[in-house]
């Protein structure tokens, strides 16, 4: 009797158990990891097997296609070669290398095609089997340049080039591209103007080429090229080489010129040597090539919205470009960090010191713009009151990442849109890098009683070795010992809580020790104006907490904000304020009466809003008006640090 009854207790628990002993038992597949392929061969500091030759065809400006031809000699006996485009490009912060862009690629050795094998994990590299005795290979394929945003940034149109060499070219692997020699030679559509910091420029026809130079620095020299076109000597071996939309666009007054003159003497001033030989502005002034600003050591590309020169005092909110890029030949080209130095365009990088590389230049393209007149002061010290707003109260993010951590983001994020940048933050090591440097200013001059500053930082930093047009690279230790050299003081712990460490105050003591407070007015600012006039968009940030586009629809929000609580997130329509259809008069309008306008002061503003084909009717109990930053000083009538800082060097 007790056997049976163990009997039937033991099939009652397997009858509940066979589900999860079936699955136990069930054959299940257990790959093993597949070994990865051989890792591309290392840089070597070494000269390569002979100079490449470098065709490009970049005259088809009706479809947007650059043909490229190239030379690669082969050292006797080789039987591989491996061909990488670019990946990893100095200023980017970031592999963004366009590999997607290259089309009908082929390779030929001894007169016959030979097979290619594209790496499968460096997808930017191809491997080449070479018959015996190559002594070239010619490889032959087309760049197929953007045409419309969408598809990436667009360097060619009816009117203009902008040629980047590492976009559709490819160099041998195994080298440091300074060892590797390149010969280029461009056909431009004809009648065309061409610029470029290139040396030896010999030309036929449309055709020209330029002395044989390494591969580094031939990326590092890209071509500015134009049906409508002109060039200003601005002294000191630096040239302004422009290309436009329309002839008329490039009627620039005198002594607005003479402004980009005064920006070459302040720079000089400012950082007591050079590291060029001769340097050329390269300056679009269109809406139809794609948007840049990129560093280089003898030049810079740069655009500007097309009436820029022609609208001059309208316009000043755009010009601060090129004070920031020319910055650059001294930061982050010639002095760059050591973990953003690297022998070739496929080693990663490291952004640790990108708050000293673009927070640094970004103060300097603040200065300089100032000093110079290419934009006035009072456009600054909006541009710096927008900034100090933005950190003071509508980027929350700050309490969880440090500035440091956002030196990650190119890297992170590609440069692409955020849902709420307020909170995950994006590169604010630019401008609050250069708050933070606007403090160390400050703290130099109030300890030196005005004698020093951080002009003296960059001249000890960044203006040594005159005439050196290399690299010279740097650590944080170089920085705080540079630092105490100017002034005694306890650096790293000043950067360390102001850069590496979360949830600090916000940065505004240096406007402050410098004789300004942010306050706040209901109405913009000149730099805010015209950059949202421009953009046809409407910032609300500090009032519902959300930017809105010229059709109403919400563009961005602030975390945990007003506008952010009601709904009003990225792609939100707001059709109608209290009834009305929207404009930004009537939406300005309403916040003014939710705040001054009697009965309507107690009440909340009614937003009609549309997600999706969804319509919803929002209730915004806001009242306290519009507001937008301004700085105001705190010692009217006297000149304090800040305007000191701004006024123009004379020795």
């Amino acid at each position: 009797m007790k056997y049976r009854n163990a009997v039937v207790t033991l099939l009652a628990l397997l009858s509940v158990s066979t589900p999860a002993l079936a699955q136990d038992s069930a054959q299940r597949s257990a790959p093993m990891a597949p070994a990865l392929p051989d890792p591309l061969p290392a840089a070597q500091d070494k000269p390569y097997a002979g100079t490449i030759a470098l065709d490009i065809d970049a005259s088809d400006t009706v479809r947007g296609v650059y043909k490229v031809v190239q030379q690669v000699p082969v050292a006797p006996g080789t039987t591989k070669l491996t061909l990488i485009q670019p990946s990893w490009l100095p200023g980017n912060h970031s592999p963004t290398g366009p590999a997607a862009l290259l089309a009908d690629i082929h390779f030929f050795a001894n007169g016959k095609e030979i097979a290619w094998q594209r790496d499968t994990v460096a997808v930017n590299a191809f491997h080449l089997d070479l018959p015996a005795g190559t002594q070239m290979v010619t490889a032959k394929f087309v760049h197929t340049s953007p045409v419309q945003a969408k598809e990436g940034r667009i360097t060619m149109t009816q009117e203009m080039i902008n040629v980047q060499w590492e976009k559709m070219s490819l160099y041998p692997a195994g080298y440091y591209t300074r060892g590797i020699t390149f010969k280029p030679t461009v056909k431009f559509p004809a009648g065309w103007t061409v610029y470029t910091p290139l040396d030896g420029k010999s030309q036929q026809g449309d055709t020209v080429t330029w002395n044989a130079i390494d591969y580094e620095r031939l990326v590092d020299s890209p071509i500015f090229a134009g049906k409508y076109a002109q060039s200003w000597d601005l002294g000191h071996g630096v040239s302004m080489n422009v290309v436009a939309d329309e002839p008329k666009l490039l009627g620039i007054k005198p002594e607005n010129m003479e402004k980009y003159r005064n920006l070459v003497s302040q720079a000089l001033f400012t950082f007591g040597a050079r590291h060029f030989d001769h340097y050329d502005f390269l300056l679009a002034l269109t809406d139809r090539m794609g948007g840049i600003g990129l560093e280089h050591h003898r030049s810079s590309e740069n655009q500007m919205e097309p009436k820029v020169w022609t609208e001059w005092d309208k316009m000043d909110w755009d010009r601060n470009v090129i004070p920031h890029e020319f910055t650059h030949s001294w930061n982050g080209k010639y002095r760059r960090p050591a973990d953003l130095w690297t022998p070739d365009f496929q080693q990663p990088m490291q952004n640790t010191l990108l708050w000293v590389y673009e927070g640094q230049t970004q103060f300097w393209g603040y200065i300089l713009a100032a000093r110079s007149g290419v934009q006035t002061k009072q456009t600054i010290l909006d541009t710096l009151a927008g900034a100090v707003a933005r950190y003071s109260e509508a980027t929350p993010g700050r309490g969880w990442r440090s500035v440091e951590d956002t030196t990650h983001a190119p890297i992170l994020n590609m440069r692409r849109p955020l849902p709420y940048t307020s909170i995950t933050r994006t590169e604010d090591y630019y401008v609050e890098g250069a708050l933070t440097w606007l403090e160390a200013d400050q703290i130099i001059r109030q300890g030196t009683k005005g004698a020093k500053g951080l002009d003296d930082f960059a001249k000890a930093f960044f203006g040594v070795r005159d005439g050196d047009w290399g690299e010279l690279t740097y650590d944080f230790d170089e920085v705080v010992k540079t630092l105490n050299g100017v002034y005694a003081y306890d650096w790293a712990s000043f950067l360390k809580t102001r850069i590496y460490a979360t949830n600090q105050p916000a940065p505004v003591k240096g406007i402050e020790m410098a004789g300004y407070k942010l306050v706040w007015k209901d109405t913009q600012n000149a730099y805010e104006k015209g950059l949202g006039d421009s953009r046809k968009s409407l910032d609300l940030s500090y009032a519902l907490g959300v930017s809105l586009d010229g059709d109403g629809t919400v563009t961005s929000t602030v975390w945990d904000s007003i506008g952010y609580n009601a709904g009003l997130v990225g792609g939100v329509k707001v059709v109608a304020v209290n009834g009305t259809a929207y404009s930004a008069d009537t939406i300005k309008d309403a916040i003014t009466a939710a705040k001054t306008g009697g009965a309507a002061a107690n009440a909340p503003i009614s937003l009609l809003v549309k997600r999706g084909d969804a319509f919803t009717t929002v209730a915004i109990d806001y009242h306290g008006g519009l507001r937008w930053p301004w700085l105001e000083s705190t010692t009217p009538g006297k000149v304090n640090g800040l305007d000191r800082l701004l006024a123009p060097r004379t020795k």
